[in-house]
């Protein structure tokens, strides 16, 4: 077992290009800490005596409008009942709004030892465009006093905002290099259904994104990072050595995890299952010790098609070698039959035995693993 995943399912506003489950009432703030505990407890069984949990990551909603005594009532709870790494990454997704002197120091003296701060852009007309809660200057002030004190910190940031410039998103990415920050994650607006974002578009309140200036905010983006010494490890991240998210990255390699709280999605290998998204639901079912999750058992092809959207996004790609072991000969002569249009293309290439896409097709990744999908093998 790689790690546990805690939802804390509550936002102070709601951006507007978000689709992940939250809610902007704290009523039931106590009652979700004291559900989220309970599956804690109720899921320990399914981690074996001598598994190793080697990460926890604290995501949303935004985590930090807890207070560090909440969050710490959490991670004791996981100390209590599974066994924790002594070098474990704990992560805690914030808001520059949130991330006062103060909320900085009570963080920083707790065992959360790495920091994922949603800054997202340091221009405030980005920030009002996508209703963020806080300004540039708390982005800046947060930074300021947070990398004095982590030594860990990833920073989130958006290109492909409309009416950002070249030369505006050249500052957002010197901006974050000016902060010596050892992780950043980046991410294209996307325009997600239910959410304010295209009823704005449609209103002619926000211009539509362009995926070709996304595409050349990428360029620029992968350009100057690896320049400047990060690793592109992932098709939205980049770390210096040594810092790479172990969280995510156990994601992308397939590793199993648990995912706690509403909406939570959880993984071991054979079996995907998700809890309830909804916040009054999950803490009734938990008062009553009753999971409120669904399971579904993965088909080989299930697991295959998995496996080739996750690799490719990676720099450790796709392995042939684990496709025949795994999936069977079939599926690997399936693979590179369809991978053969890519690879002429210049989009994908192969290295020894290893499928990966080139730098041309590195924006291109979901859909050219979506060419390689297995829909009916025979």
């Amino acid at each position: 077992m790689s790690g546990i995943y805690i939802h804390i399912p509550f936002c102070k506003q709601a951006c507007h290009y978000c689709d992940f489950h939250f809610s902007t009432s704290m009523k039931k703030k106590e009652d979700m800490i004291s559900a989220i505990c309970n599956e804690i407890v109720l899921r320990s069984p399914e981690i074996l005596d001598n598994e190793i949990i080697q990460t926890i990551y604290f995501g949303g909603g935004t985590p930090t409008v807890l207070t560090t005594e909440e969050l710490l009532v959490i991670i004791n709870t996981i100390f209590e009942n599974y066994t924790v790494s002594k070098d474990a990454e704990i992560t805690v997704e914030a808001n520059p709004d949130d991330l006062t002197p103060e909320k900085i120091k009570s963080l920083a003296s707790s065992p959360i030892n790495r920091l994922s701060i949603g800054i997202q852009s340091f221009f405030d007309q980005d920030l009002k465009l996508m209703n963020r809660a806080h300004n540039a200057d708390e982005a800046k002030s947060c930074l300021s006093l947070a990398t004095q004190l982590f030594d860990n910190i990833s920073i989130d940031l958006i290109y492909g905002i409309p009416n950002m410039s070249i030369n505006h998103w050249k500052q957002n990415i010197q901006l974050a290099l000016d902060f010596k920050v050892p992780h950043i994650s980046c991410y294209a607006l996307t325009v997600e259904p239910n959410t304010a974002l295209p009823k704005l578009i449609e209103k002619g309140k926000i211009p539509p994104v362009n995926d070709d200036i996304a595409q050349h905010h990428f360029e620029i983006l992968t350009a100057t990072l690896e320049n400047e010494g990060f690793k592109h490890y992932e098709l939205s991240n980049f770390g210096k050595p040594k810092y790479f998210s172990k969280n995510n990255t156990a994601y992308w390699q397939n590793k199993a995890y648990l995912g706690i709280g509403p909406s939570a999605h959880s993984y071991n290998g054979k079996q995907r299952s998700w809890n309830i998204n909804n916040n009054i639901k999950y803490i009734n079912a938990l008062q009553q010790n009753i999971l409120p999750n669904e399971v579904e058992e993965l088909s080989i092809r299930d697991r295959y098609n998995e496996y080739i959207m996750t690799g490719l996004r990676t720099i450790w790609g796709v392995s042939l070698e684990k496709i025949s072991q795994e999936f069977g000969i079939a599926y690997k002569d399936y693979l590179l039959k369809q991978a053969q249009k890519n690879i002429e293309e210049h989009l994908l290439f192969l290295d020894g035995d290893t499928l990966l896409v080139t730098k041309k097709g590195k924006f291109l990744s979901d859909g050219i693993a979506s060419d390689l999908f297995l829909v009916n093998l025979g």
